[in-house]
């Protein structure tokens, strides 16, 4: 079997870029290495689609030996159909050049249906179109298919003592749609072939298609030309208009016309970067830290989010917090005291990071976070799962004071902050001395991505040594809010800081 031309990833490529498609095709060095977020996005993909072959019992396994070999899954597909199978999974079809793999194949005794499962909680254009390249390259092998569903995850389950795949899954038929999308596949896959027989990158300006539907990795190389701090990463400006600048030759901040329609908070962010000024409202900046009483208990959460949920009671992709840092100061001249909880994989977490936060935040004073959504939602979460606890959540809620408000208003800006107001750019600019970097876990991401793998872990000095970097990133995300507490305080008093006291 000559090897394909065309898969169903690079389909949606070319769909997506054209140049993206031929960098891939012919200058593959060329990508963004994948990030662990990327990979452990990967996974979860797999580990959800074999789950899901459990509700289709005694199928055989078609998946190549190696990416290079489709070809040889592609005859053993043929050769299984031939012999009378009555369920494949990830059977592999070519037509046209053109390859794609089906998650699940069987037949239900009046004909084929073809199961695609996807790890997320709905359908999207992407999924329709990859629907309907299976249909076109499957049906034009000679399989008629009955029906085309695509199965995804039910986000209104909750799982109740066992999992309940049948509740866990749901399914939609999208038969009619790739019946309707027939001549459009059809005609792009000769427009794409077309593209990969030519002797040159196709000509194509970075644009909006760089980030829909999904970030191109070939990201770098094609945007190596943008500054790293540029008109497009002025906040909460719409797309149009990054690109209407980058359209008229305008890629610094330093660059954008004083006429140009900017929101107040934009221009501020231009304006700051030109002058290399900063903004300090002493006045607001003292409201803000007034509402502040001791003792003050500065804490971060951090959760993981898995697609299958693990413990009863609990939704796909709800957040389930597992870790978080806590430093006390009794009194502003008091040395700070630190308490933490990580809770040990498998068991559920909820519980008894609850029961310890509750002990180690009891009393009075205020209780400062650093975006009081993310808290504040699990702790509501939590209150739903255990409403015993009620009356205590909500004190601690009631508590809670949000260190980023100042710098969300802008009642403290620098340059250094590039127009973010997330703790990662805020600490950097206020306490140059401190950052991240130093870590092995540098952002939430990572945490709970590296959190979720222990509970397959089998290397106990591995879960040791992961925790034990866990609690270093939460302890560093609270010791930053320490020091941004301790700027606020300079600034209020139009003193700056100029070197941050050691963590006592």
């Amino acid at each position: 079997m000559e090897r394909h031309l065309l898969s169903k990833s690079t389909f949606i490529r070319g769909n997506q870029c054209i140049k993206s498609l031929y960098l891939y095709k012919n200058y593959y060095k060329l990508r963004d290495p994948l990030t662990p977020q990327q990979q452990a996005v990967f996974k979860r993909g797999t580990n959800v689609g074999v789950l899901a072959q459990s509700l289709f019992p005694g199928g055989i396994d078609c998946s190549p030996p190696n990416p290079f070999q489709y070809q040889k899954s592609a005859e053993k597909t043929s050769l299984l159909l031939g012999r009378g199978t009555e369920c494949l999974y990830e059977a592999v079809f070519q037509y046209n050049r053109v390859l794609c793999a089906m998650d699940i194949l069987y037949d239900d005794g009046d004909g084929w249906i073809a199961v695609e499962v996807k790890s997320s909680t709905g359908i999207s254009e992407t999924y329709l179109l990859d629907a309907a390249l299976q249909y076109y390259v499957i049906t034009n092998t000679g399989l008629p298919l009955k029906d085309l569903l695509l199965m995804y995850i039910d986000n209104t389950y909750v799982r109740g003592e066992n999992l309940d795949l049948q509740g866990l899954f749901t399914a939609s038929s999208l038969l009619s749609n790739a019946e309707e999308l027939t001549p459009f596949i059809e005609e792009k896959i000769g427009e794409l072939k077309h593209v990969l027989k030519q002797k040159k990158v196709p000509e194509v300006e970075i644009g909006p298609h760089c980030f829909s539907p999904y970030l191109c990795d070939f990201f770098g190389h094609c945007w190596k030309d943008v500054p790293e701090y540029s008109v497009f990463d002025i906040q909460r400006l719409s797309m149009d208009k990054k690109f209407d600048l980058y359209s008229k030759g305008i890629l610094n901040l330093e660059d954008v016309p004083e006429e140009y329609p900017l929101t107040e908070k934009q221009r501020t962010q231009v304006s700051c970067h030109t002058l290399q000024e900063e903004i300090c409202d002493s006045s607001r900046i003292k409201d803000f830290l007034s509402q502040l009483c001791y003792p003050l208990f500065y804490i971060d959460f951090e959760s993981f989010q898995p697609a299958v949920p693990l413990f009863k009671n609990t939704r796909p992709y709800q957040q389930i917090p597992f870790l978080y840092s806590l430093h006390i100061a009794e009194s502003p001249d008091s040395p700070l005291i630190h308490k933490e909880y990580i809770a040990p994989p498998p068991s559920d977490p909820r519980l008894p990071f609850l029961q310890k936060l509750l002990e180690d935040t009891e009393g009075t004073g205020s209780i400062i976070v650093y975006n009081k959504t993310f808290e504040a939602g699990r702790l509501e979460e939590l209150k739903d799962n255990f409403p015993e606890f009620a009356e205590s959540i909500d004190q601690r809620i009631n508590r809670i004071v949000d260190l980023m408000v100042p710098f969300q208003q802008q009642d403290l800006y620098t340059p250094e902050m590039m127009g973010s107001y997330s703790i990662k750019k805020v600490l950097p600019a206020l306490a140059p001395d401190m950052d991240y970097s130093d870590l092995s876990i540098q952002d939430g991401s990572t945490a709970s991505m590296i959190y979720e793998s222990l509970f397959t872990e089998e290397s106990r000095e591995r879960v040791a040594s992961e925790m034990n970097k866990l609690r270093k990133y939460c302890e560093r995300d609270t010791f930053a809010m320490v020091r941004i507490y301790r700027e606020l305080v300079r600034r209020a008093d139009g003193r700056s800081l100029q070197q941050g006291p050691s963590q006592d």
